[in-house]
């Protein structure tokens, strides 16, 4: 019985992959990622697979929950491995693959926990923010990392720019659900193109955080109008000039000193470190920082693919 049903599960999960993008990402990351790639295609397309993490919620912590994952075998993610990391910041873990359920939004409730990709971590905890710092999320929707990075700190101000507007409704009712009213009134929300950023806000903040629209490998992968797949596909090659432009308006948003970070949730090269260097070769103001560290402490949860950047991690999958 239980066979059959798994079987069953299986063959339901292989229809819903798009065939169109799988053999897009056949032709482009055997080439890119070499013998790694076989491995990649095999979490890829298996989402019980993928790195679930549990950000507990320091504004309504869940110490019964927190006690329930321990007893599940979950461990805590990049404690005590990452120099300053924040103590505030509480992510678990599991070996085994599956995630625990979400909650539901309730108005007036905080929620306990946020679900998020593991790996979608680093980026934050690459911005090292500091309490009182004036910190910008150029591309903040759905809302995790914002959500992350005030699991780290108490910003000065902390900016969630975006630009969909259905996605900044998202937003918004992300942030409602996890941050107190206090800490509300310094996050600004806005839905100004991110391109137009830097000039609207020169040299406003310590911390600049661009989690740039992509080529999303999970949820292309698993989409089910084919058609449609197709067509974002063709866009695809599009994607890296409008990366460019976010990282020239964060530029210009960013104070002299202070640390911006890239991210994206593709493994793409072109929308990656061909990005990175267009902008290293064409500003002569931004100094690279080396984050190898990150990956030789992280190493025990993550799998990390070279990227002859310095500046540059690759997680993969």
């Amino acid at each position: 019985m239980l066979t059959r049903l798994k079987a069953k599960s299986e063959g339901k999960l292989a229809k819903q992959i798009c065939k169109v993008v799988l053999d897009h990402f056949e032709k482009q990351y055997s080439k890119e990622l070499g013998d790694a790639w076989d491995t990649v295609r095999k979490i890829l397309t298996s989402p019980s697979c993928w790195q679930y993490a549990v950000l507990l919620n320091r504004f309504n912590y869940p110490f019964e929950l927190e006690k329930d994952l321990h007893l599940k075998g979950y461990h805590t993610l990049f404690q005590g491995s990452l120099p300053n990391y924040p103590k505030s910041m509480k992510c678990y873990l599991s070996r085994t693959p599956g995630r625990i359920p979400s909650e539901r939004h309730q108005i007036g409730n905080l929620k306990k926990y946020y679900l998020l990709n593991a790996a979608s971590l680093l980026p934050v905890l690459a911005l090292e923010l500091r309490d009182g710092e004036k910190v910008l999320d150029l591309c903040a929707a759905p809302g995790g990392k914002s959500i992350a990075l005030l699991q780290c700190a108490c910003p000065g101000y902390l900016h969630c720019n975006e630009y969909d507007s259905l996605r900044l409704k998202w937003l918004r009712q992300t942030l409602e659900s996890f941050i107190p009213q206090p800490l509300i009134n310094v996050i600004k929300v806005s839905e100004l193109d991110g391109r137009k950023m830097g000039d609207a806000q020169p040299e406003m903040f310590d911390k600049v955080l661009v989690d740039a629209p992509c080529s999303n490998d999970r949820s292309w992968l698993f989409s089910s109008d084919s058609q449609k797949a197709s067509c974002r596909i063709s866009q695809r090659r599009n994607l890296p000039l409008l990366q460019i432009e976010l990282l020239r308006s964060a530029i210009k948003a960013l104070r002299p000193g202070g640390i911006l970070v890239y991210s994206t949730c593709t493994l793409s090269k072109a929308e990656n470190q061909d990005v990175i260097s267009e902008i290293l070769n064409s500003h002569s103001n931004i100094m690279p920082m080396d984050i190898k560290g990150i990956a030789r402490t992280c190493s025990h949860d993550f799998t990390f693919s070279p990227t002859g950047q310095e500046c540059g991690l690759l997680v993969i999958p």
